[in-house]
């Protein structure tokens, strides 16, 4: 459980680490940051979302309660693997990787077993990067997903979701493994590789003077971290591949109902999709 005398350890200090780190220090915790760059932690410094910073990995780990990873799944693992001996007993690691099937079984495989990991994914990602663009407001109306496993305790699942509450996260769910890399494989990554398609078309730069809030707001995404998507895309590539088909089917469908002319199928569609979207609004 967090207590007020809880201290916090935040490896990876970019948009995410950053953005936990000022939430936790708003909410008067201890907070401690690692990161690669003496910038970065001057930056958070001066910032006051930490109260000390090192590039050591090692330095501050006997004095966590909790670690929170805001790293590139690959390198978290990696990470966890080679630091873990510099744990206290009793800390509890958890992280905001967007997959946890290969990330988070892999982790609890080889971990200490008086240490625990519990997976998480905050769902407030932007399509900016970098602790200068940190910012609590964009937990506010975000979802924050639980990912526990049979490994973890009642205890890490209650702590997990009471820092969510901490950070102010609009909604919390707790989800398998499975069913979060299926629904973030439909929500998410689906949508990514539709915003980079719909780029990828044409060359439409000349047509910058032109645009509306539809083309904007549908393509806001394709601005994307190549390397951490990447990434993601292979570590739930079977689910991906699935959820292209789908969508690829879909369109395939309204193509052939436009080519038809078939006004009232395309109607249909409208209407469904209009229906099925009300359920997205977000409530005031």
């Amino acid at each position: 459980m967090i207590r007020n005398d809880t201290t916090f350890v935040i490896v990876g200090l970019g948009l995410l680490g950053g953005s936990y780190a000022m939430g936790l220090k708003e909410a008067g915790y201890r907070v401690l940051g690692v990161a690669r760059r003496q910038e970065t932690i001057d930056h958070a410094l001066a910032h006051h979302m930490i109260d000390a910073g090192t590039l050591d990995p090692e330095e501050f780990l006997d004095q966590a309660d909790i670690v929170i990873f805001a790293l590139y799944p690959h390198i978290m693992i990696d990470w966890i693997h080679e630091h873990q001996n510099a744990f206290r007993p009793g800390t509890l690691l958890t992280d905001v990787s967007g997959v946890k099937v290969n990330v988070a079984d892999k982790v609890q495989s080889f971990l200490r077993d008086d240490v625990e990991f519990i997976a998480a994914h905050p769902m407030a990602g932007r399509e900016t990067s970098g602790i200068e663009y940190a910012n609590t407001e964009m937990f506010h109306d975000a979802n924050y997903i639980i990912v526990p496993t049979e490994k973890n305790t009642k205890e890490a699942v209650e702590t997990s979701r009471q820092l969510a509450e901490i950070l102010q996260f609009h909604h919390i769910a707790t989800l398998t493994m499975q069913e979060h890399d299926e629904m973030i494989g439909f929500l998410s990554q689906l949508t990514h590789v539709i915003a980079v398609s719909l780029m990828n078309t044409h060359d439409n730069s000349h047509l910058v003077e032109y645009t509306g809030d539809s083309f904007r707001d549908l393509t806001r995404i394709a601005k994307i971290n190549e390397t951490m998507w990447s990434e993601l895309f292979l570590l739930n590539k079977k689910i991906l591949l699935s959820e292209i088909d789908a969508f690829a089917k879909e369109l395939e469908h309204f193509r052939d109902t436009l080519a038809k002319e078939d006004v009232d199928e395309m109607k249909r569609l409208f209407i469904q999709s209009t229906e099925r979207r009300k359920k997205f609004d977000k409530l005031k």
